[in-house]
């Protein structure tokens, strides 16, 4: 579900002095919170998180003026469960992960409010979606403070957003990622074919905040997630087995368009929907680049695109990486196809 929250928009600036390299400042003026760097801890959770699970904010975005939009984000500590009874104390943005959604158009200006909830360890943002000095705008904001940032969105597409604290691979891997789309001005040539729009996530966990596995093992999970397009639309976390229990839906004969993003941090993604070919696949999401009749788009880590089909028959469609060794770690999701597009509530085909 959407969500949705009436809060004022924070406009002060409090921007640490530290740069993109910095993985953690001198204490800010509450001299009793431990300050933590984030490749000091393994394993166990840090003792400033420990006992800490902040009820997730909403995101909240604006429009205030026909190119420009307010976009007011939280850098919080939330428990995810990203497999059955397996829970993860998550570095997230809005108590999320991935993130929520952000959806601006091309040639907005995006004025950027980020407050630090952590009570020990700085954040930051990095939208790969603006053309930007990261040493001025993916700068730091120290825990317990607020940073705002202005840019512009100037290319459409399906864009990946992070922490850019160092280390940079710790932030990710704990959970601070997501994905922001920018609409083409002039739309995509397709848009009134479409009868279904999803976004779709991928992204990794590992073992808990342990650089060493982060950089080096493999991936416990790899998992789908979906984001909320619109009010009413489903809005869940990366784990193994949500969109498999509660699969997506739409009706025989529908066109679906999937705006999909590998988050990774690390592996790439082979995507794709069994049962079906991509008559339409917008590489990053650009209307540009347009390919056609494809099986199977490749998605480097932070890649994007938007493909699109049709399913002609009911059942279901599950949707993969072709990397069939992350599919046994989690990584499948399935879209249930039936005659009036509601859930039949049969049981599903899975991978």
């Amino acid at each position: 579900m959407l969500n949705k929250v009436n809060r004022r928009l924070v406009t002060g600036l409090s921007l640490s002095a530290v740069l993109l390299l910095s993985a953690c400042a001198s204490p800010t003026q509450n001299e009793n919170v431990e300050k933590v760097n984030a490749e000091e801890v393994k394993t166990e959770v840090i003792k400033p998180h420990q006992g800490l699970n902040q009820e997730p904010i909403p995101v909240k975005v604006d429009r205030v003026g026909e190119n420009e939009v307010n976009v007011e984000m939280t850098a919080q500590i939330t428990d995810i469960e990203i497999d059955k009874g397996e829970m993860y104390k998550a570095w997230t943005f809005n108590g999320e992960v991935p993130g929520p959604l952000v959806v601006v158009e091309e040639g907005d200006v995006i004025n950027f409010t980020m407050k630090n909830m952590d009570p020990a360890i700085p954040h930051s943002m990095d939208f790969h979606a603006v053309r930007t000095s990261p040493s001025k705008n993916f700068t730091n904001v120290e825990p317990d403070e607020t940073g705002t940032f202005t840019y512009p969105a100037d290319n459409p597409g399906v864009f990946m957003y992070h922490c850019g604290t160092a280390p940079i691979l710790s932030h990710i891997a704990n959970g601070m990622h997501g994905v922001i789309i920018v609409k083409p001005k002039d739309g995509y040539p397709t848009d009134d074919q479409i009868d279904k729009e999803f976004v779709v996530i991928q992204n990794e966990w590992y073992n808990y905040n342990d650089l060493e596995d982060f950089t080096n093992g493999s991936p416990k999970h790899v998992v789908f997630s979906t984001k909320a397009l619109k009010e009413g639309d489903r809005n869940t976390n990366g784990d193994t087995f949500t969109l498999k229990d509660e699969p997506l839906l739409a009706k025989e004969g529908d066109r679906v368009r999937i705006y999909i993003n590998n988050v990774g941090p690390n592996e790439v993604s082979s995507f794709h929907v069994v049962g079906t070919m991509f008559d339409y696949v917008y590489e990053d999401g650009n209307p540009n680049n347009v390919l056609e009749g494809m099986q199977t788009i490749m998605l480097p880590a932070s890649g994007g695109a938007v493909v699109e089909f049709e399913v002609v028959e009911e059942g279901s469609y599950p949707i993969v990486t072709h990397q069939f060794n992350h599919v046994q770690k989690g990584a499948s999701a399935i879209l249930k196809v039936t005659k009036d597009g509601l859930d039949d509530e049969k049981a599903t085909m899975s991978h």
